[in-house]
């Protein structure tokens, strides 16, 4: 039996297709290497101890250049305290602790902290930087 040109060349072209078809799907079946995971080098966060200690305010872009410190025993109540209690406060002057006693004296006392933006010269920017540090309380 003869074959052609043609019939040998579809022959031969089928083999090689059938060679690399079984090769491709045997690929790698015999050599599969398994996943390795490392577990020696474990990341560790710091601890947020040193975070934990710091207040909003510590960070120096929060307060104002030539702002005063805050006051260093607590929240001041802005219903009771003196100018010099005041003053204390970041952003707080002479003019404005005794702008607040005025406001206090004429409209009564403060009853949220927030209502400090009705004293003249204290806006949504300096109550931001006092929040922190005042509380009303009668």
């Amino acid at each position: 039996m003869k074959i052609s040109r043609l019939e040998f060349l579809t022959l031969l072209l089928a083999v090689a297709f059938g060679a690399f078809a079984a090769g491709w799907f045997l690929r790698g079946t015999a050599s599969t290497q398994p996943v390795r995971v490392e577990t020696q080098n474990v990341l560790s966060l710091p601890t947020p101890a040193a975070v934990a200690t710091m207040e909003p305010s510590a960070v120096p872009s929060a307060t104002p250049a030539g702002a005063k410190p805050a006051p260093s025993s607590g929240k001041v109540n802005l219903n009771t305290a003196t100018a010099e209690e005041l003053m204390t406060l970041p952003g707080i002057g002479e003019k404005r602790a005794s702008d607040i006693i005025a406001d206090r004296e004429a409209n009564g006392p403060f009853r949220i902290p927030e209502d400090l933006t009705r004293v003249p010269g204290i806006g949504e920017g300096i109550l931001e930087g006092l929040i922190d540090y005042v509380t009303v309380s009668s």
